[in-house]
């Protein structure tokens, strides 16, 4: 048996790589040394939401957030049960091991306590995933959902490929062998947001699930085209797409929230020595005013942060921060 699941490399998936590569980057210095409580809370709530909407769930917005506030609703007790379960995992997060085997069990029988037989351990029996009135797609004979699974963390562990890649092939190969009676789908998210979580802090902030519920019927035409091309190169692609979104949105929200100065420092830390205008200010802040532009470039020459020269449409800027 291969120990590394099929897949190729493409240029659509170098081109995302380097873009959520640099906005990682961004969003690092703009959160890291600072991390918003009120981020994580929101992702939270947003993510558990997304994601038990997505297998079903009928409970709103609003709803999710009183089961998590502890308040009393009214809803179908098994939707109360499943948003209790997801917080309960979400909560304890890091707590998991992405590389074991036996934590990935752990975490399945916290998702699905209450809801079926066995929580937390393998299917027993052959299962089809139903698409309307056909067989989407039949999963691995139940007898090779150990192996299979012991081989999709092998390749984890081992082999070089960046995690980025690692964790969509690791969603795709997951929901393909289908593992358990119930609780795929959003065991493969959790898993690829923990999976990216250890390796990169900031997904603590990012909701990849609520971009994933926005594009549900993209998000399974991924796998599908995936599993009839026999390589999860089609989800690779989707699934990346979803992370830059969900960091696009992250970066933006985070500069609404960003002090004149705050945005004056960050600008110089990305701009460095070079000489830069007014439009170059408002290239990295598309959300300003070409008024608020320029009272932050003024504040910043007040304070010592740049310095001007040149006059109108001629004026360039320049940091005055030694490197």
């Amino acid at each position: 048996m291969s120990d590394k699941p099929p897949y190729t490399i493409t240029q659509k998936i170098l081109g995302l790589i380097a873009s959520i590569s640099e906005k990682i980057g961004e969003v690092n210095a703009a959160y890291l040394s600072k991390p918003p409580t009120f981020l994580r809370k929101t992702n939270r709530i947003k993510t558990i939401h997304s994601s038990l909407e997505i297998e079903g769930n009928t409970l709103s917005l609003d709803q999710v957030t009183a089961v998590i506030e502890n308040k009393r609703i009214l809803g179908p007790q098994k939707d109360i049960i499943e948003v209790k379960n997801a917080l309960e995992l979400y909560e304890g997060i890091k707590d998991f091991d992405p590389s074991s085997l036996k934590s990935f069990l752990k975490a399945h029988g916290i998702l699905m306590k209450g809801l079926i037989d066995q929580p937390g351990k393998f299917r027993g029996k052959e299962v089809g995933i139903v698409k309307g009135y056909q067989v989407a797609h039949f999963a691995p004979d139940s007898s090779m959902v150990h192996p299979l699974m012991k081989n999709l963390f092998f390749y984890l562990n081992n082999h070089d490929d960046i995690m980025l890649i690692k964790s969509c092939v690791f969603h795709y190969e997951m929901e393909f062998i289908h593992p358990f009676e119930d609780g795929n789908g959003r065991m493969g998210r959790f898993w690829q947001s923990l999976i990216l979580l250890n390796k990169y802090p900031l997904f603590e902030y990012l909701s990849v699930e609520s971009i994933i519920k926005e594009k549900q019927n993209e998000y399974y035409d991924a796998l599908g085209r995936s599993d009839s091309t026999g390589q999860s190169t089609n989800f690779i692609e989707f699934m990346l797409e979803v992370i830059e979104q969900a960091l696009t949105g992250l970066i933006a929200a985070g500069r609404e929230k960003l002090s004149d100065i705050e945005r004056i420092e960050q600008f110089i830390e990305h701009i460095g020595q070079n000489t830069f205008s007014r439009k170059d200010y408002l290239k990295r802040y598309p959300e300003l005013s070409s008024s608020t532009a320029s009272r932050d470039l003024r504040l910043g020459i007040e304070m010592g942060m740049i310095s001007k020269s040149g006059d109108k449409n001629t004026t360039t800027y320049r940091s005055k921060k030694e490197n």
